[in-house]
């Protein structure tokens, strides 16, 4: 096991819990910063889904070992290259799954049930829905739904409905964007995803467009609705508006001129003027906030 740690570690993709910060957004929208208990428990909170999300991607990994063999890419994975048995990997998953849902249980029954519902959906997914196209997309997107949902259960806050629908949306369209670049990366013959079969570039194009629309009109509504300005006591969340939109734009732009998006993690935590972006956009958010009330 000690021989096969390194290896065990990049099995469980400690480079995507980057996706969990979603966790933390009920946190600083709800203004809750300034409390000590609502850091630490969003922060335990953060924890558990780094845990859980672990374990359903060793399980993910399990199941499709096979057919990432077959891919130029995917082959090297821990799991499909046989670094880690199917034992190891499977032992571990149970492990981290029992932690998680145990840590979300100790933060209370709530927001034990959205991290069990996160649990049970994965595992469907990875089972069979990952399948039936579209609902592999919207699953992948529900997944960052409940990391929010969870932020907010775990602070005992309500969830904003635009939290939900500008979560959605972004969701959405990092995972159309990624089955596109998916199809783009591999020939039909060589493809390692039987989904990528019922999706077609100019399908995908359009459905990225219109989500892209639809995530840009929501924000813009968000952050100059009257829910910001009564309930968070700020009018200067507008300020935030072009980060989103150079942010979404250069995400654009990578996949069409750069060919990059088939992993949305890599794309944020490797280029420098996306990350300096989400990093200015976080500082303007607080900055409208805490600051300029």
């Amino acid at each position: 096991m000690a021989a096969k740690g390194p290896a065990l570690w990049r099995a469980l993709r400690p480079n995507h819990w980057i996706k969990n910060v979603f966790v933390l957004a009920a946190l600083v929208f709800a203004q809750e910063l300034g409390d000590p208990e609502a850091i630490a428990r969003s922060a335990a909170a953060f924890v558990v889904f780094c845990l859980l999300s672990s374990a359903v991607y060793l399980l993910n990994d399990i199941l499709d070992r096979e057919a990432d063999r077959a891919h130029p890419a995917k082959r090297h994975r821990p799991i499909a290259s046989g670094q880690v048995s199917v034992a190891t990997a499977g032992t571990v998953s149970a492990v981290l799954a029992v932690a998680g849902l145990g840590g979300a249980l100790w933060l209370g029954t709530g927001f034990a049930t959205v991290a069990s519902a996160y649990v049970l959906m994965n595992i469907a997914y990875s089972l069979r829905l990952k399948r039936v196209v579209i609902l592999d997309v919207m699953l992948v997107a529900a997944g960052f739904l409940l990391r929010a949902w969870g932020g907010a259960v775990v602070l005992g806050v309500e969830m904003s409905h635009w939290l939900i629908l500008c979560t959605g949306l972004i969701a959405l369209f990092l995972g159309f964007v990624k089955r596109r670049q998916e199809i783009v990366g591999s020939a039909p013959t060589e493809s390692t995803r039987p989904i990528l079969r019922e999706y077609s570039l100019p399908f995908l194009d359009q459905m990225i467009a219109i989500v892209t629309s639809s995530t840009l009109l929501a924000y813009a509504l968000y952050v100059f609705s009257s829910e910001v300005a009564d309930k968070l006591g700020t009018r200067y969340m507008g300020l935030t508006l072009p980060f989103v939109l150079f942010g979404i734009f250069r995400y654009l732009y990578l996949v069409h001129q750069r060919g990059k998006g088939e992993s949305p993690t890599d794309v944020v935590v490797r280029d420098v003027p996306l990350m300096l972006t989400f990093v200015l956009w976080g500082l303007a958010c607080l900055v409208a906030l805490y600051v300029l009330r």
